[in-house]
């Protein structure tokens, strides 16, 4: 199982902003860093080049960066895109995160806590 799985409709939206930024070559970065209430969090940077330490994933023409310190946490995680009367947004579902807080934003998996922090 890949590390991180980019489905079709994040894949089509992550290459819409990549260009609009001027990055139509870029990579997607997918991370975990502590903090948030649980006390891990993702996030979601776009980068010019991978780094030494980086897998390098392909989804639908998008180039995926993982740093391999964050692949045990984000294993078999899948990277959607929804649409909704509200908007849209990227949904992330890990099934590793054994908690999250109630807004959905932070994590915790059975073997990392991280670092929480006062919501």
């Amino acid at each position: 199982m890949a590390t991180v799985i980019l489905t079709e409709a994040a894949a089509y939206e992550v290459k819409s902003m990549m260009e609009s930024n001027g990055l139509p070559n870029g990579y997607l970065r997918i991370s975990v860093k502590g903090g948030g209430c649980t006390g891990l969090s993702y996030g979601m940077s776009a980068e010019e080049n991978p780094d030494e330490n980086d897998e390098v994933l392909d989804y639908y023409g998008v180039k995926v960066l993982v740093d391999k310190a964050d692949a045990p946490i984000l294993n078999g995680t899948i990277v959607d895109f929804k649409q909704s009367l509200m908007g849209g947004g990227f949904a992330i579902e890990n099934p590793n995160a054994i908690a999250s807080c109630g807004c959905g934003s932070s994590f915790r998996t059975k073997d990392v806590a991280g670092t929480p922090e006062n919501c």
